[in-house]
């Protein structure tokens, strides 16, 4: 299945698609000659998307089962539904916010409709570094995943949630997680098909928030990508009041409160905000040690 939608000016491609990715070796999605491609499990079935960018058109094939699902849903996806109406005249109440709209004009956020992969990566990432995150999740993609279709080799499903929530705590020790994170995504398994139907990014935050072991982090985190919600804000996340607070009033430390209170002249569009700076690689000063990267193998 092939289709090809108009681009708008400037959009960034990588930049956007970038927000589905847990790294560059992700191993449900990956960039293979100027092709970005998607793995998933859709409610149609199995399928993998190949997105390009060329000529001012976004140029779509699909395979699998899942095909027409994704076909279908390829603009959200790639962002191109993003509603930005409003934000420029948002952005005007920082001169740094102004900037940063300005110089990521290109720059959209996705939205896949796909609650369960999303809430696979962001448990793996609850309350650990990003190469502790990166390693268990790959390890349970490769352990319990498979094979994607179409024609790209080394490009993996996500783990069927049935088999995730029947699976025992202990099996996931050796690929990275401890019982705590391990439980809390059985549970997620357990109801992953009650989240996919949830309408909109409220109705899925107020039923995640509901399980045991998520919370607002997580539930941003997921309502961020599934409903490309542009005012979801990562409430609890270690670096990002930091990020906030010196970039829109130079202080090297923050709360969530002082976050959220730099953030509600930006009301509909805090999500936004925070991903403009994060994406301009603004950061606060480090101070202390690294935290120390684990492992639970021989848990």
């Amino acid at each position: 299945m092939t289709e090809r939608h108009e681009l708008p000016e400037r959009y960034d491609i990588a930049g956007t698609l970038a927000q589905l990715s847990l790294g560059r070796h992700d191993p449900c999605s990956r960039w293979v000659d100027g092709v970005y491609w998607l793995a998933a499990r859709t409610p149609e079935g199995p399928g993998s998307l190949a997105l390009r960018s060329a000529g001012g058109f976004l140029h779509i094939e699909a395979y699998g089962a899942g095909a027409g699902w994704l076909a279908e849903r390829a603009e959200a996806i790639a962002g191109l539904r993003d509603d930005v109406t409003g934000f420029a005249a948002l952005a005007r109440a920082h001169p740094l916010v102004a900037r940063l709209a300005r110089e990521f004009a290109g720059l959209r956020l996705p939205a896949t409709g796909l609650a369960w992969p999303r809430l696979l990566r962001a448990v793996c990432e609850q309350k650990v570094t990003g190469t502790e995150a990166y390693r268990a999740y790959a390890a349970i993609v490769r352990r319990f995943g498979g094979k994607a279709p179409g024609p790209v080799d080394n490009l993996w499903l996500p783990p069927d949630p049935e088999v995730i929530a029947g699976a025992q705590y202990y099996e996931f020790h050796p690929l990275g997680l401890e019982q705590r994170r391990a439980d809390t995504l059985r549970r997620v398994a357990a109801q992953a098909g009650r989240l996919e139907r949830r309408p909109d990014s409220a109705a899925l935050t107020a039923h995640l928030l509901t399980i045991r072991g998520i919370g607002p982090w997580t539930a941003a985190e997921t309502a961020a990508v599934v409903f490309g919600d542009p005012d979801a804000v990562s409430v609890g996340d270690f670096h990002l009041p930091n990020f906030v607070c010196y970039a829109l009033a130079g202080e090297p430390r923050g709360t969530d409160a002082r976050m959220l209170e730099l953030l509600a002249p930006f009301a509909g569009h805090r999500g936004r905000v925070c991903h403009l700076i994060e994406s301009s690689g603004i950061g606060a000063p480090k101070y202390g040690p690294r935290m120390p990267i684990r492992s639970f193998k021989t848990f």
